[in-house]
This record gives C-alpha cells, sequence and structure tokens, in this order.
C-alpha cells in the first residue's frame, strides 16, 4: 500500500465497549495508522482482541493516558476531535493535517470539554444522528486515505478508472537560502 506524506493515530476518550474500540484499532491498523491511544478508558483494554484479530498493540505503538492533561502528542502532530456538534467543520470539506491525532467519544456521550479545548480542529461527520465508534473511525479514516494520497480520477460514468494513474514526476532540488543551520 502506497503512503501518503505524514502520519496520523487514532485514539479514544473513555470508552467502555472492548469491541468497538478493538474494532477501532484493527480498522486503524488497516488504514495505516502509525499509533493508536485511549484516554481514561472506562474497559479493560485486553479485552479488546475479541474483535482487534490484527492485534494491532502488536504492530503499532499503544499509548494509554489516564487523563487528557498526560495526553503527550509528538510535535507538531494536530489533535483532531470528531464529534458531532453544530460547529464542527463537516468531514467532506475538512482538510487532514499531514501529522494528526484523530480521537473519538464514548459510546453514550461526547468527548470532554477539557478535550475539545486542546482539540486543533473538530470534525463532525455529515449524518442525522451518531454512528457506532468503529464506523465513525472507518469512515473518517477512509476519508483521509482519499484525499492525501494518489489516485486514479474518477470516471464520468459509473465504474472503475479508465486510464492509469500517471507516474509521479519529481521536481528539481530545493535550495533554501537564508536559513541559519546552527
Amino acid at each position: 500500500m502506497a503512503r501518503g506524506r505524514g502520519y496520523f493515530g487514532v485514539g479514544v476518550e473513555g470508552i467502555s465497549k472492548p469491541m468497538n474500540v478493538g474494532n477501532l484499532f484493527r480498522t486503524a491498523h488497516a488504514f495505516g495508522a502509525d499509533f493508536v491511544f485511549a484516554i481514561a478508558p472506562a474497559v479493560n483494554l485486553r479485552a479488546i482482541n475479541v474483535s482487534d484479530t490484527s492485534r494491532t498493540a502488536r504492530h503499532l505503538p499503544f499509548y494509554e493516558y489516564a487523563s487528557v492533561d498526560e495526553v503527550a502528542l509528538p510535535r507538531s502532530c494536530h489533535l483532531v476531535g470528531v464529534e458531532l456538534l453544530d460547529d464542527a467543520a463537516e468531514l467532506p470539506s475538512f482538510t487532514h493535517p499531514e501529522r494528526a491525532a484523530y480521537v473519538l467519544g464514548p459510546e453514550r456521550g461526547s468527548l470532554s470539554p477539557v478535550l475539545l479545548a486542546r482539540c486543533a480542529y473538530t470534525v463532525r461527520i455529515p449524518t442525522r444522528f451518531c454512528v457506532n465508534v468503529g464506523i465513525a473511525g472507518a469512515i473518517l479514516m477512509y476519508d483521509r486515505v482519499i484525499t492525501r494520497r494518489r489516485f486514479a480520477a474518477r470516471p464520468v460514468r459509473p465504474g472503475g478508472p479508465t486510464e492509469s494513474l500517471p507516474e509521479h514526476v519529481h521536481g528539481g532540488p530545493v535550495v533554501r537560502r537564508g536559513r541559519n543551520r546552527t
């Protein structure tokens, strides 16, 4: 699978159903996430292996934080909350950051105000009501993949592309002047 530039991670806050978080982490692994995390989980995370058949925690860094205050992300990594809020950007109109950590809320609640305050962006999936956290995560990651990687253009008629993706053409060298390199 060709990777785009940048990286992303997927996490949850206050999750209470091990099957949901296991499904989400397995999907994150399948979509090429670089790390997964959980904030104040209300579930024994060892139980996620029932639905996470890819054993994501064996293949990706897994971080567990007791509270929002403990969350530590890499430098320049933008925290993106996924929440059904009126003032959130709608996913089809959202440009994904090159380096992002997406966080989804609990099954019967919302992201905490403390976590929302830490988010650089909040995005919503344009549905009439909340969907399962695993489904929401899959939609989000699919959108990231189709908008940040190169694919052949969709044809005007139903069906697959009729032309191959053109070869990528690399530009010339980039010379930066005037930067202090100490």
